[in-house]
């Protein structure tokens, strides 16, 4: 892959590392209660699972967060080794420390506090790999790709979710009426995430998404949300001074020309995706690039 075909997926976000993983230790004990989205997402991309005949053994969850895909997983395959990884330390303490995990499944679990670009596992060490709403946090997605397909085994699955370039497309406009600097993250295209896949070595990759709009009484009560669930801007360069009443108010007196039946909106586009690692007598096609994505858009 070229420097150029690395950038394009890339550089969609800047993104301060250091500030995203103070914004989500910070964001742990108020996660769960503002994280209805999330969760929902959650539920969604697991039951996808239902599709796939494979009973993994050996299963990450990369993005972990409070471990909710965590629980889930550990329900519908109770024998299964599970890893939780995040880069915030106190989500995984919010993970480990749950009622239900330390009565039912502590055994079946392991932590491990890590970035999804640099995975301590051995190679082909894993079945499968699933990832909730991480990949938006990520700098480097062909990065990401690789590294999962280097710790997945021949015939892995890769299953994920992550946001689109129309999340809080409302937040974002509000912004651009006060001022030029970035005040709400980017997100890749479903089709960019797809060829980065691709080109990272899966095999037979699927993508669709959905649009999911969260409605609020006001707008405090968006980025009250936004910050318990420690989804600050965390682009490089965003100001890094503190924004002021003023831009505030006329920001808040932007997105009010959303508001709909007393409500005020916020999208969120939800990319899902999945891609094997193809069997050993298999990987040679890959590098003859002959490999079809069927993107389907729903």
């Amino acid at each position: 892959m070229s420097n150029n075909e690395t950038n394009e997926v890339s550089n969609i976000a800047e993104i301060d590392r250091q500030a995203m993983r103070a914004a989500f230790d910070k964001a742990a004990t108020s996660y769960d209660a503002a994280a209805v989205l999330q969760q929902e997402v959650a539920n969604r991309l697991v039951d996808r699972m239902d599709l796939m005949s494979m009973k993994p053994g050996s299963i990450l969850d990369a993005g972990t967060g409070t471990g909710f895909i965590s629980q889930l997983l550990a329900e519908r395959y109770p024998k299964a080794k599970i890893t939780a990884l995040d880069i915030a330390f106190n989500m995984l303490k919010q993970s480990k420390n749950k009622r239900s995990f330390k009565q039912r499944w502590n055994k079946q679990f392991h932590y491990v506090n890590a970035e999804v670009e640099n995975l301590p596992f051995a190679d082909a060490s894993l079945e499968l790999v699933i990832s909730g709403l991480t990949f938006q946090w990520c700098q480097n997605l062909p990065k990401v790709f690789k590294e999962i397909r280097r710790v997945l085994a021949p015939g892995g699955l890769l299953m994920f979710s992550t946001f689109g370039p129309d999340t809080l497309k409302e937040l974002r406009q509000s912004w651009a009426e006060v001022d030029d600097l970035p005040h709400v993250n980017m997100f890749a295209d479903m089709h960019d995430v797809g060829d980065a896949l691709l080109k990272s070595g899966f095999a037979d990759p699927v993508m669709d998404m959905e649009m999911l709009t969260v409605t609020y009484e006001d707008i405090k009560t968006v980025m009250r949300d936004l910050k318990q669930i420690g989804a600050h801007n965390v682009m490089q360069g965003r100001s890094h001074q503190v924004t002021g009443k003023n831009k505030l108010k006329k920001m808040m007196q932007a997105y009010e020309q959303y508001r709909q039946d007393g409500l005020v909106p916020v999208s969120h586009e939800i990319v899902y995706g999945h891609a094997w690692i193809p069997e050993a007598k298999e990987s040679g096609s890959l590098n003859e690039g002959s490999v079809v994505v069927p993107f389907k858009k729903i």
